[in-house]
């Protein structure tokens, strides 16, 4: 069984044997439960919405053909205007959430 301390700023520091065992290393992410007796601490991952996000509008606007699209228009400029739609719609929804 691993022991740990609690040091300043309440940080622990986990094992090497622990560590190697849930295979995390620095900047990975646990997440804390409390539970009768004790706390279990689980590795979770974290992924950037933000990256997501652009990740399914790019999906979506790939699926939509605009009919009377400006032949000089580029896809970037496409892309931007299906974005401030998405984000106006959004506002909309919280608006009424």
């Amino acid at each position: 069984m691993a022991l740990l301390r609690v040091r300043k700023s309440a940080q622990l520091t986990l094992p090497a044997e622990v560590r190697q065992a849930l295979k995390i290393g620095e900047g990975d992410y646990l997440e804390a439960e409390v539970v009768e007796g004790g706390v279990l601490l689980k590795p979770v991952s974290v992924v950037a919405r933000r990256h997501l996000a652009w990740k399914k509008i790019k999906r979506a606007a790939s699926t939509v053909r605009d009919l009377k699209r400006s032949p000089d228009e580029d896809g970037t400029a496409e892309e931007e205007r299906i974005a401030a739609e998405v984000v106006g719609m959004r506002r909309k929804r919280r608006k009424h959430a």
